[in-house]
């Protein structure tokens, strides 16, 4: 289904340490300082970890299209969880990641203690309710199973897009952080809770699932068609960005990255690639 970069303890380490020795470089070295007065040395390639797709689809077609005519040198990290490119953006084992959106960083900030902040939106990935078994949204009926992400934003998110459609009921006022135990009445449903990146293989076993809309990608489903339900883009609080360490907004490869993913050419390759699965979040620059 897709090629895995895994990053084992030892790689990890291995990057830290040479990241580590990129920045005690000498006064000559091309460096610029960081808000928070680190050397960021722009000679070096800018590391950004990214979930597959469509994050590192994008920044291949960036790496591949655009950055060399910008100066820049982009390698990009493939990582398959929701924890690790923060914890690795914050460590300095990675200079950046494109994996997540705002609701998602507050929550893992403020659990984790992490200073991870927003540079630029990207694009939307939206939620979408699919099943193997049922063809009509009206076909959903008590008794059945719907597995939903066990993360506390993607969870609320998948609760309030099944309230919206009139299979469950939510306290008032909830929001995106309800929780199973905010259902007020299930209509006779029952709900399974996985990590999100298990959630599509988990089809076979449910009646239904809501998927995160990379992950549908990734399992070769279509949002726009094969979607029960899907979250609608206006107004959506969850566009996807390109995020650093605090203070690292400034580094010149993370400015040149982020002027590039709003290029008109991101914009083309977005929607030509994913045809309304997936589309462009351009405009008003993500909010710290």
């Amino acid at each position: 289904m897709r090629k895995n970069i895994k990053i084992t303890a030892a790689v990890a380490s291995a990057a830290a340490l040479a990241l580590g020795l990129s920045a005690c470089g000498t006064d000559s070295d091309p460096a610029a300082k960081s808000e928070s007065g680190a050397k960021a040395d722009t000679s070096k390639a800018l590391v950004v970890a990214a979930s597959p797709t469509p994050h590192a689809d994008i920044l291949n077609f960036v790496k591949n299209n655009l950055a060399e005519k910008e100066g820049l040198k982009l390698e990009v990290k493939e990582f398959t969880d929701y924890v690790l490119p923060n914890t690795a953006t914050q460590s300095g084992q990675v200079d950046a990641n494109f994996f997540q959106h705002k609701p998602y960083l507050d929550d893992f900030n403020e659990k984790n203690d992490t200073t991870i902040v927003p540079v630029v939106n990207v694009h939307l990935e939206p939620l979408g309710l699919y099943s193997k078994k049922i063809k009509d949204l009206k076909d959903i009926k008590a008794g059945q199973t719907i597995a939903v992400p066990n993360d506390t934003t993607n969870g609320g998110r998948a609760l309030q897009l099944l309230a919206e459609n009139g299979l469950i009921t939510l306290k008032d006022g909830v929001g995106t952080t309800a929780k199973l135990s905010d259902i007020t009445d299930k209509k006779g449903l029952e709900f399974k809770e996985l990590e999100a990146a298990t959630v599509p293989r988990a089809l076979n076993d449910v009646d239904a699932a809501v998927i995160n809309g990379n992950y549908a990608l990734e399992a070769k489903l279509s949002p726009a068609q094969d979607s029960l339900a899907l979250e609608k883009a206006e107004g959506n609080p969850y566009a996807n960005f390109l995020a650093v360490k605090a203070g690292n907004e400034k580094d010149p490869r993370v400015e040149k990255l982020a002027k590039l993913l709003n290029s008109d050419e991101v914009k083309k390759f977005i929607e030509d690639t994913y045809k309304g699965s997936i589309v462009p979040a351009f405009g008003a620059p993500a909010t710290s």
